[in-house]
């Protein structure tokens, strides 16, 4: 197996997502920045990595891996880091927790969305502002009630970080980042404060490569 390579971005939420996994199953990576401001992910080299031109891309164990929910699960499959519980019915809940915000707020709330939005708005200043706290603030407030139904221990669903963690974190980020108030939701506030003292976590914040 040759050396693994994370090409990231340091506010990708989706690449955030990937370096809290690498961390969690102590897996050693290099990561090669791709500038989204710069527009680097549009290059000829990044394209021909991944055609989507997103980031992040995985290249571990003789493959090159593409979308973070995808990558999630072969890391899971593959290194045993137990993101979701084993039982069934659980893990459906638990994959259904998680993809709430990585599947129905994150798209939407990503630089080049929050860019369209601003030129079809004659480039209102406050309009990416106005965009994201549109949507992620709704967005925490229903995994604040799928929380519900589960116990906080201290993590999302237990006593070990899995999949909803992981995903809930880089939009607690982007929330700051843009001023959505979650103040009034505990049992997410109660997990942000498990998260930020776990090792894992505190080493793919993006403070850490800015």
């Amino acid at each position: 197996m040759g050396s693994t390579l994370l090409y990231d971005y340091w506010r990708s939420s989706a690449s955030y997502r990937l370096r809290i996994a690498l961390n969690l199953g102590g897996i050693e990576y290099t990561s090669v920045p791709v500038d989204l401001v710069k527009g680097e992910h549009k290059s000829p080299e990044h394209l021909a990595r991944n055609p989507q031109g997103f980031v992040p891309v995985l290249e571990i164990d003789g493959l090159r891996l593409t979308q973070s929910l995808g990558i999630l699960d072969y890391l899971d499959e593959t290194r045993n880091l137990g993101l979701l519980p084993i039982d069934p019915g659980l893990r459906a809940r638990a994959r259904a927790l998680a993809h709430s915000v990585a599947v129905d707020v994150h798209p939407v709330c990503n630089l080049q969305v929050a860019r369209h939005a601003t030129q079809l708005s004659s480039g209102a200043a406050d309009m990416p502002k106005a965009w994201m706290q549109h949507f992620i603030r709704p967005g925490l407030q229903a995994f604040e009630a799928l929380l519900a139904d589960f116990s906080q221990s201290p993590f999302c669903i237990g006593k070990v970080p899995g999949l909803a963690d992981i995903c809930l974190m880089p939009q607690l980020y982007n929330a700051r980042r843009w001023e959505v108030d979650f103040a009034n939701l505990p049992r997410i506030c109660a997990v942000e404060t498990a998260c930020a003292a776990h090792p894992a976590f505190a080493a793919a914040h993006p403070d850490q490569l800015c």
